[in-house]
């Protein structure tokens, strides 16, 4: 499997810190969780890589803003954002609790 999904010493912020982001227009939400967890709901403006393509479309990510990965739950996020700390994104941050914690706190979700 990626190893770097194993990895998992990167730092973290909850739905209400991402919210604050987005509102402030400082962060872009990049959701790695598959096709068919992406349709059935993400946050506003999230850029849609699946985990398992990450490897191969990171060098095409922009970098004018700071990242924050999302997934369902928060563990293939802190993945994810390892591998982008690695390519040089430095303040990439993973949203714990995930897609699932943004929909339990009442925020939207679009298809």
């Amino acid at each position: 499997m990626f190893s770097f999904l194993r990895r998992s010493s990167t730092r973290e912020i909850d739905v209400d810190e991402l919210d604050r982001l987005i509102a402030e227009g400082s962060v872009r939400v990049l959701d790695v969780r598959e096709d068919w967890e992406f349709a059935r709901g993400h946050v506003v403006g999230a850029i849609h890589v699946p985990v398992k393509r990450l490897p191969d479309r990171v060098g095409k990510l922009k970098r004018d803003k700071r990242y924050a990965v999302i997934c369902q739950s928060g563990s293939r996020s802190r993945g994810a954002t390892e591998l982008l700390l690695s390519e040089g994104f430095e303040d990439a941050v993973s949203v714990h609790g995930g897609t699932g914690a943004w929909a339990r706190s009442g925020r939207l979700l679009t298809r």
